[in-house]
């Protein structure tokens, strides 16, 4: 059932149960999957993010983590409200994007592509600028791999009085997160992420009081995370339209294979083993990687091309056929390719990988 690793940061390389999983049909309308399954779901994910579970709430949306991300934006944000959004990379860009598209009030604070966001900086724009209502930034910023510093951000918004915004799509699950203790009120991922499910549909856990308040607010009908929420609420599962049963069972599987592994604990433990293995690596080869250790998350790990001559899509071929599959760098200072570390990977997969990258580098 596996022609080649996924070493990317999602989708990725899931078990054979999550796949088996897919294998049975369900009904959108039966109680065995609504109560049985999508309850369930939404339960567990609130008790995965928070020490305080009873204070939030699951809602899950249909399509990719960018959906939700979308629907989050243009549902918790009312139209006289502003938006700061700190960006360094591609998806906390894509959030000014998606502002643009909904006419929402902000500001996008850039920082390099190779630099953690600054809570300082944050700071200070909050203290001058009293109309900001909500911060959003994205945790691990999978355009390099850099991990932002959640808990001293959160500090800052918070000790502000803003509504806090996180698009945790490819660390949640796999790193340390307590919305509660943090006080983040906003919190997006996928399905197909650190969980180890398959691409389907997306999630968001909020704090249930800010969204009890969010009826309205909406500027599209789909992407209704208000309406969504209200529905599965009231419907005890219910999705307002067709939901994508297969994923969803899917990820039931994956997060009960979680729980078996250890928790996030043991989940994060193992991808920062893969990462650590794959740095030794990789640098024992000659390769160097893009950002400091200091910054680095054990999600995914940029590097920059060994040579001027280095052709990436022969490398990326050539790594293809004998098992591995890794992604194109995503930066426009730097030549890079990176290598995820998430997903049913564990440390021997990487010092295979580096041992079949020391023979494709000696045959040419």
């Amino acid at each position: 059932m596996r022609p080649y690793l996924l070493l990317t940061p999602g989708p990725l390389t899931t078990t054979d149960t999550v796949k088996e999983a897919m294998m049975s049909d369900w009904c959108t309308w039966d109680e065995d999957y609504n109560i049985g399954v999508v309850e369930q779901i939404r339960t567990q994910l609130a008790e995965l993010a928070s020490s305080r579970p009873a204070e939030y709430t699951a809602v899950l949306m249909q399509g990719s983590g960018t959906f939700c991300v979308e629907a989050t934006l243009g549902t918790a944000l009312k139209p006289a409200d502003k938006l700061l959004i700190a960006a360094n990379g591609a998806y906390g860009k894509r959030m000014g994007t998606i502002a643009d598209y909904y006419r929402i009030d902000h500001h996008v604070m850039k920082f390099e592509e190779t630099e953690a966001v600054d809570p300082a900086a944050i700071d200070s724009y909050l203290a001058e600028h009293e109309e900001v209502t909500h911060v959003s930034v994205v945790h691990c910023e999978t355009t390099t791999g850099v991990l932002n510093p959640l808990p001293e951000i959160a500090r800052v918004v918070k000790g502000r009085g803003r509504v806090l915004i996180v698009d945790a799509m490819s660390s949640f699950g796999g790193v340390p997160i307590d919305m509660a203790e943090l006080g983040i009120d906003f919190l997006i991922s996928s399905a197909n992420k650190c969980i180890q499910g398959v691409p389907g549909f997306g999630f968001v856990i909020a704090r249930r009081s800010l969204l009890e308040q969010c009826e309205g607010n909406a500027r599209s009908l789909s992407l209704d995370l208000y309406d969504q929420w209200r529905t599965m609420e009231s419907g005890h599962g219910k999705w307002r339209f067709t939901s994508p049963t297969h994923v969803v069972r899917a990820f039931m599987q994956a997060m009960a294979e979680l729980k078996a592994e250890g928790g996030v604990a043991a989940r994060h433990a193992r991808y920062r083993e893969n990462h650590r293995t794959l740095v030794e690596g990789m640098r024992s080869l000659g390769f160097s990687t893009l950002l400091p250790d200091e910054v680095q998350s054990p999600v995914i790990t940029s590097f920059l091309y060994p040579s001027a001559d280095f052709d990436f899509k022969d490398f990326y071929t050539k790594l293809k056929a004998k098992g591995f599959v890794i992604y194109p760098g995503k930066i426009s200072q730097a030549d890079t390719f990176r290598i995820g570390n998430i997903g049913d990977v564990f440390p021997e997969d990487f010092e295979r990988l580096v041992s079949t990258i020391r023979e494709v580098q000696s045959l040419e």
